[in-house]
């Protein structure tokens, strides 16, 4: 699965948008994002690691890696 669709799955099961995670991510960085900005990002998969760990705090999860079995 693409980052923009695994990012707008685990936000419509939290009941929160795309536009909600643009506006918290510009709140907890210093940077300013758009809707439009975040969608780019998340289209080519150019999302950075550093806003990931913020856009997974929005959605009160943990951004984690597992060791595979």
């Amino acid at each position: 699965m693409d980052a923009i669709n695994e990012v707008k799955m685990l936000a419509a099961k939290k009941g929160l948008t795309l536009t909600y995670l643009a506006k918290y991510l510009s709140e907890h960085s210093d940077r300013k994002y758009s809707l439009d900005t975040l969608s780019k990002k998340l289209r080519a998969n150019m999302i950075r690691y550093f806003e990931m760990k913020i856009i997974a705090q929005a959605l009160d999860m943990d951004l984690v890696f597992l060791e595979r079995k």
